[in-house]
């Protein structure tokens, strides 16, 4: 036994054995347990770290003849400071730094309450190597924002279910979703973002429930052994490794939804797990008496404003981006991170400082929900200059026009230009914005226009849970049905949402399954539904291929006009011609007429142009949401227009291969349909699937 050093946190491997070092800066006393293997009920050693391995805040030791997959964890020691929850020897705590984890074959969450011992059912850290992930082989895509579309999905939903690609011992894992990667590609993402990967409690659910999501995370560091193939916690990493390789020679970019707002230890009455083990008054925010404050909705609030509480959640970035590969992650509840002691929302947020200014992080995608439980919402004042935010009014403002409820026109013409009026008139570049229509959290696309209310009673808690305002319309009848009008109508609708959805500016989100009508049964919350509800739907019919291939097309049109509509500035509302800029664009807004827009609270249509100082109108669109068809007249393009969309047609012909040319001065819109013309000049040698 050598005293050891605190860096770096974990357990690393050195010349003579490994070293081990966590952060417990209230703790008189600590013990390292040494385990033979996972499932072992009990240490076979215990070594003891007093003073001589204390150094500040951190306690280390270094054992020699220990190597890659021992097995470990520890129990602190102190005072039960006045209102504090923290010190509990009985229990074995989880190394919040480990990079693997064992154990899971005994481990009971119940085991962690309480006083009695949890050794027979505790989870223990596995010693790992920690290898730079090879960016030689495998170079990050580096899409820009302005061409990036997202795809956001949950490993073991996506690789399941009749009809899934992936082969049978692979459904449900990282390595399974290698084999899911052509139909993504050829879909034509960018980048996947993954439901929580990091190990997560699926026992963290009510009686007879299981966690499927995974917000319920038990380490920053370990990914989750469910979503790997085989038993042995060392693999892990490597599976990791091997499906951000894929993507990357895919071309398609990782990002992760990841969890630091809260763990899965709850508030003061919850299991000890781990953090709370080693110091709960560092990691939690508490009252003055000790009761845990809660913005998350799961019983806990993460303290990263703290500087060890922060280093640990860098640690976690590094871990996944320099060793394992991957290319962004997305910050569930991340404004919850902004808050400082007392949950006051602080100005300059120190853990997103030190993340903009960290040089290993530099090249990566971040994006956030601009929200949390506690009524924090802050969008165009996000406290971070690189992390882009989800733009919720944009997917409500969409529903609503959509679905026809009034006082919505202006609203959308906003969220079609960019939100100017979210963002207070500055212009907002294309990674600070992410547009979505649907995700895991509520309805998915099909479900949308086939439901007017939630269907939740399978999670078991009497149709409670889930959100109450989902701006969505059944068309006539809830649910499934076989009448025809409502079939059309509910499929061209699905195509005015995506359409609005690609054709806006910002960094366009998708969910699993909406480009094949993936339905849940109404249900908007399948947190606990690792089933057919929560699965990717695998086996489409005629009607599912047709719309994937629109939304195939729509992407690829996209690609083509990404200069026009998804601008790297926005688009001004009038000519506002420089002199060093000879060549300018702006955005013409436009009704029934020409130039006459109609805001007021009882329209339903929108149409604009977007207009060049030399070649005139180069596209225009417009939508009518209204329950009749009305006709639009239509600015005069110099080179002619091509009919490139037209949802009141029928499928196939709708968004067809070869735009068709259109030569009148104006052109009917069917009711609940959008059109959207582009210039012949910016159309010449586009080929779309």
């Amino acid at each position: 036994m050598h005293p050891g050093r605190p860096w770096p946190l974990g357990a690393s491997l050195t010349s003579r054995g490994v070293n081990f070092s966590v952060v417990a800066p209230l703790a008189t006393s600590l013990e390292l347990l040494l385990f033979s293997h996972g499932e072992a009920s009990e240490p076979f050693r215990v070594v003891k770290l007093g003073p001589t391995h204390r150094s500040g805040d951190h306690w280390h030791v270094e054992v020699e003849g220990l190597g890659l997959g021992t097995c470990y964890g520890y129990r602190v020691f102190g005072p039960l400071q006045p209102g504090g929850h923290s010190f509990n020897p009985s229990k074995v705590l989880l190394d919040p730094c480990a990079r693997a984890i064992a154990g899971w074959g005994t481990y009971r969450r119940s085991a962690a309450v309480g006083a009695a011992p949890n050794a027979a059912h505790c989870l223990k850290g596995v010693v790992t190597e920690r290898d730079r992930f090879d960016f030689e082989a495998a170079p990050r895509p580096r899409h820009s924002w302005q061409r990036s579309v997202i795809y956001e999905l949950h490993v073991g939903g996506f690789t399941q279910g009749a009809g899934c690609p992936v082969s049978r011992e692979r459904q449900g894992t990282l390595l399974g979703l290698i084999e899911a990667l052509p139909a993504l590609k050829e879909l034509g993402i960018t980048a996947i973002e993954l439901l929580p990967v990091m190990a997560f409690d699926p026992s963290d659910a009510p009686a007879g429930r299981f966690n499927h999501w995974g917000y319920s995370p038990v380490s920053w560091m370990a990914p989750h052994p469910e979503y790997l193939v085989g038993d042995d916690p060392l693999s892990g990493r490597d599976q990791v490794r091997q499906l951000v390789t894929a993507c990357h020679q895919a071309g398609i970019e990782v990002l992760l939804d990841v969890v630091y707002n809260h763990t899965s230890e709850g508030n003061q009455n919850g299991p000890t797990l781990s953090w709370r083990g080693f110091c709960d008054r560092l990691y939690y925010q508490q009252n003055a008496l000790g009761d845990y404050q809660d913005v998350s909705g799961c019983g806990n609030t993460i303290a990263a404003n703290r500087p060890l509480v922060r280093r640990l959640i860098l640690e976690s970035l590094r871990c996944w981006a320099v060793e394992l590969g991957v290319d962004g992650f997305r910050f569930d509840l991340g404004i919850a991170l902004s808050r400082g002691d007392n949950l006051a929302p602080l100005a300059a947020p120190p853990l997103f400082e030190a993340m903009e200014a960290d040089p290993d992080l530099a090249d990566l995608k971040l994006i956030s929900e601009p929200w949390d439980c506690g009524g924090l919402y802050k969008l165009a004042d996000f406290p971070a200059r690189r992390v882009a935010t989800w733009n919720g009014r944009f997917r409500d403002d969409l529903r609503r026009f959509w679905k026809g409820d009034e006082n919505c026109a202006w609203a959308v013409g906003q969220r079609l230009s960019g939100s100017p009026d979210l963002y207070h008139h500055v212009p907002v570049h294309p990674g600070q914005a992410i547009t979505f229509l649907t995700a895991h959290d509520g309805f998915t696309l099909a479900d949308l226009v086939s439901f007017n209310g939630k269907h939740n009673l399978a999670n078991g808690e009497d149709n409670r849970d889930g959100d109450n305002h989902n701006n969505s319309w059944n068309h006539g009848v809830e649910g499934p049905s076989t009448d025809h009008a409502i079939t059309s109508l509910r499929e061209r609708q699905l195509r005015n949402l995506l359409s609005s959805l690609l054709l806006s500016p910002g960094v366009p989100m998708l969910l699993m399954g909406d480009e094949v009508r993936r339905s849940q049964g109404g249900n908007n919350n399948t947190w606990c539904q690792n089933n057919p509800l929560g699965w990717m739907h695998w086996q489409p019919d005629k009607h599912d291929l047709a719309l994937r291939l629109f939304v195939r097309r729509l992407l690829a049109l996209r690609r083509q006009l990404v200069d026009l509509i998804n601008p790297e500035f926005p688009l001004p509302d009038r000519p506002q011609r420089r002199q060093d800029d000879p060549v300018h664009r702006w955005r013409q807004w436009h009704g029934v007429e020409i130039g006459r827009p109609d805001w007021a609270g009882w329209s339903h249509t929108v149409a604009w142009s977007v207009n060049d100082s030399i070649d005139g109108p180069l596209l225009w669109c417009a939508m009518n949401a209204y329950s009749k068809a009305v006709h639009f007249d239509l600015p005069v393009s110099t080179s002619g227009w091509m009919r490139v969309i037209d949802t009141g047609l029928p499928p196939g012909e709708d968004l067809p291969a070869a735009p068709q040319r259109w030569s009148p001065g104006g052109i009917p819109l069917e009711s609940r349909s959008l059109v959207l013309l582009v210039a012949r000049r910016r159309l010449a040698g586009v080929a779309l699937p």
